[in-house]
């Protein structure tokens, strides 16, 4: 037990010194050659309501997956309250941003569902729901300007358009098919991934594991209780949606919010959050912690016409550095908190079995 926690600790120590860096290499990219005081002179004009508005609507983006968590976990029971699926939303958010491809986060949340007494079976089925539609409206967004904003976004993009923004949407629509086929034909996906094993297997790009196959069963039976879920609860599952094409949009108008900050015009809201949902589609599967570096770059090319060279490097920083890295202080301090809460909780919890012994030592 205490080998395999070792194992997680030392497993959690390379992901942060990954994440780290990762981030100094992007911090380098980005503020090398660049006039900093000259940028800060144009960061003082940008109004404080837009800074407001900015945070606020981040801090929606994260919040909104809890409360989807909260919605959702009540139907089936959960003891969880909203406060406390929000913090769920904001310890995902953290892990996913220091992981690769954001692959911490929902193991990270299913964790602390089950220590906080909620079913494990039911804590896996939300999340699961949560995760397929948050990809599914993502896709949608990226399929519907394609369909019908294709050519403003091959100008815009130019060679990321085939090079970033199509794989990452085949990437996204791929996962998207992928969780649904395990929810709607789950032995043949399990057949098709166990072949698909013993392929690379046989390849010599993995080796032959008993664990591996069990978490995969798994993982395909979890997702065969979703779409029961799914089936039952058709409502909530339409609010949870139009709800999370709300929290999508929150993050695109973001960019759009910095824009009127700094008094610029000439581009419409649509335009800018369309842009922003580009890069995201684009870096969204991307096997970097956080998409650090290929975002900075990838946003100062896609807006460079939209802020200019004047603002291009100060709208950076702050939509950037407020959509994630503020976030992720957010979410670390929330990590904190929980831990000095569960903390006292136990510490409350062993004091009160001590006096109860005491009093009846039989």
């Amino acid at each position: 037990m205490k080998g395999g926690q070792g194992m997680k600790n030392r497993r959690r120590l390379v992901e942060i010194l990954f994440f780290l860096a990762v981030m100094a290499l992007s911090f380098y990219t980005v503020f090398h050659g660049q006039d900093i005081g000259q940028i800060w002179e144009e960061l003082k004009k940008l109004s404080a309501f837009s800074i407001c508005a900015a945070i606020v609507t981040a801090l929606f983006f994260v919040s909104a997956e809890g409360i989807m968590i909260c919605y959702l976990l009540r139907a089936l029971g959960g003891k969880s309250g909203l406060l406390r699926c929000i913090s769920y939303s904001f310890i995902g958010f953290f892990y996913s941003g220091i992981t690769p491809s954001a692959t911490g986060g929902q193991p990270m949340q299913l964790y602390y569902l089950k220590k906080d007494g909620n079913s494990l079976a039911d804590s896996s089925v939300v999340l699961m729901v949560v995760a397929l539609i948050y990809k599914f409206v993502l896709v949608v967004w990226g399929v519907l300007m394609l369909l019908f904003w294709r050519g403003p976004l091959e100008s815009y993009l130019g060679n990321y358009f085939f090079g970033l923004y199509l794989l990452g949407l085949a990437l996204n629509a791929g996962l998207v098919v992928i969780l649904l086929g395990v929810m709607l034909w789950p032995e043949g996906m399990k057949g098709m991934i166990r072949g698909a094993e013993r392929l690379l297997v046989f390849l010599h790009l993995l080796k032959p594991s008993e664990k591996r196959k069990e978490k995969v069963l798994r993982f395909v039976d979890g997702y065969q209780n979703a779409i029961g879920f799914l089936i039952d609860h058709k409502r909530k599952v339409c609010f949870v949606v139009a709800f999370t094409c709300l929290q999508r949009a929150s993050v695109f108008v973001l960019t759009y919010i910095i824009y009127r900050g700094f008094n610029l015009e000439g581009t419409s809201m649509f335009a800018v959050m369309f842009l922003q949902a580009s890069v995201y589609i684009a870096v969204d599967m991307l096997p970097v912690p956080g998409a650090q570096g290929i975002t900075e770059l990838m946003y100062r090319s896609v807006f460079l016409s939209v802020f200019t060279n004047r603002y291009i490097m100060p709208s950076l920083y702050v939509t950037r550095g407020i959509s994630f890295y503020f976030l992720l202080l957010v979410s670390l301090a929330v990590i904190g908190g929980n831990w000095v809460y569960r903390n006292d909780w136990i510490s409350g919890g062993e004091k009160a079995e001590k006096t109860k012994n005491l009093k009846n030592p039989l």
